[in-house]
């Protein structure tokens, strides 16, 4: 047993200085995992920004204003912004170059209005244009406003109160609490932390199996004294100690990424301390050992690096999809998600981000189906040099 662990040892440190000597290894390190946190958060800050911005302008366009004063009267008392459409509006909807819809008004608008008749406002926008569309029920709020004001206005000259006409009245009532809020906009945060897991450990476990192959220093190195299972296990343990370290510096990396949120909302909603940051690495750790162990499996038996490569693009595709599971399932998390590799990392650190306290039975299932995943693939890397070492 200390033949093994000192023949094991050995192997990973040759294979973790192997590992630390390739400069391509360490760029991918410093790439993914320190500059993305900052990175990510510098992005959302733009984009929530961005989104503040335009729901603060309070702008319409609108096509034909001169035809309705009144309207006009309404939209300028509520501190809004009036301009012309131009007259491609509907190309330039239709190409995204415009990003907010438009309110056709009719000719005959003001004398409809005179008479007491209902007038048609058309507002028009592309749903394939998300600028566009997001801007709609703002406009349609506004209008809303306006209607509801000129039909109180028509009760009261009939000496009709307006109240008696309003049945009832709607009042929102938000239950999501300040994580729950931050979780939402942040979830893609577990998502990208996870990929740099992967594509960190990807080019250390292509390098110890399918690049030795290609230099020609596995068959060499099969014919140490040290058994099989020293072999893998120390390969196994350098390229694990990679993916590890890639998640210790993605989740830490989001610590010091808050100082540049330049946005007052986004920042108070972002609640990541040391308590995620630690929760992050917990969960990352078991998929970290498990996704070596299966690139290592997987390119353990191609000829070249490159080779390697195409065929671990199976591996990496099928980690990148399987958080998209609860995209599409519009019923919630569901609990089964926990024993789906790369699925049931990504929904406990989202429960993480909503302020959601993970217990043991939590964790249970993801390390368990890590420890099986690893064990099978490490024992078809030991099976395979095996071969490999008799022919």
């Amino acid at each position: 047993m200390s033949a093994l662990l000192k023949s094991t040892w050995t192997v990973f440190r040759k294979e973790l200085l192997d590992a630390l000597r390739d400069r391509r290894t360490l760029l991918t390190v410093l790439l993914s995992s320190v500059v993305m946190g900052p990175v990510v958060l510098v992005l959302l800050s733009v984009l929530v920004s961005s989104m503040e911005e335009r729901a603060e302008a309070r702008e319409l366009l609108v096509r034909n204003i001169a035809a309705a004063p009144t309207l006009r009267n309404y939209v300028e008392r509520q501190a809004w912004t009036l301009s012309e459409a131009p007259a491609d509006y509907e190309a330039r909807l239709r190409a995204r170059t415009l990003g907010d819809p438009v309110l056709v008004v009719p000719a005959d608008f003001e004398q409809m209005l005179a008479r007491g008749e209902p007038a048609v406002l058309e507002l028009v926008a592309d749903s394939a244009n998300t600028r566009a569309a997001a801007g709609s029920r703002r406009v349609e709020r506004l209008v809303e406003g306006f209607v509801r004001e000129q039909a109180s206005l028509r009760l009261a000259l009939r000496g009709v109160a307006p109240q008696i006409v309003q049945v009832a009245r709607v009042e929102d009532r938000d239950l999501a609490d300040p994580a729950a809020r931050a979780a939402q906009l942040l979830g893609m945060l577990p998502f990208f932390v996870l990929m740099a897991v992967v594509y960190g450990a990807l080019n250390a476990a292509l390098d110890t199996t399918a690049g030795e192959r290609e230099r020609g220093s596995l068959e060499p190195l099969l014919c140490n004294p040290a058994s099989r299972w020293a072999l893998v296990l120390g390969k196994w343990g350098a390229v694990a100690a990679v993916g590890i370290a890639i998640a210790v510096l993605s989740a830490a990396s989001f610590l010091p990424g808050q100082w540049l949120l330049r946005n007052d909302a986004l920042a108070a909603l972002f609640r990541y301390g040391a308590y995620e940051a630690g929760a992050f690495v917990v969960l990352l750790l078991p998929l970290a050992a498990a996704v070596a162990a299966v690139l290592m499996a997987v390119a353990i038996r191609c000829r070249s690096f490159k080779e390697a490569q195409a065929n671990s693009t199976v591996v990496v595709l099928a980690v990148s999809l399987a958080p998209l599971v609860s995209l599409f399932n519009q019923e919630g998390d569901a609990p089964w998600f926990t024993w789906v590799p790369a699925l049931g990392q990504v929904t406990l650190m989202n429960r993480v981000l909503r302020g959601e306290t993970l217990d043991a039975v939590a964790l249970l299932s993801p390390v368990l189906v890590c420890a099986v995943l690893s064990a099978v693939a490490l024992a078809y890397v030991a099976r395979t040099l095996r071969s490999a070492a008799l022919k």
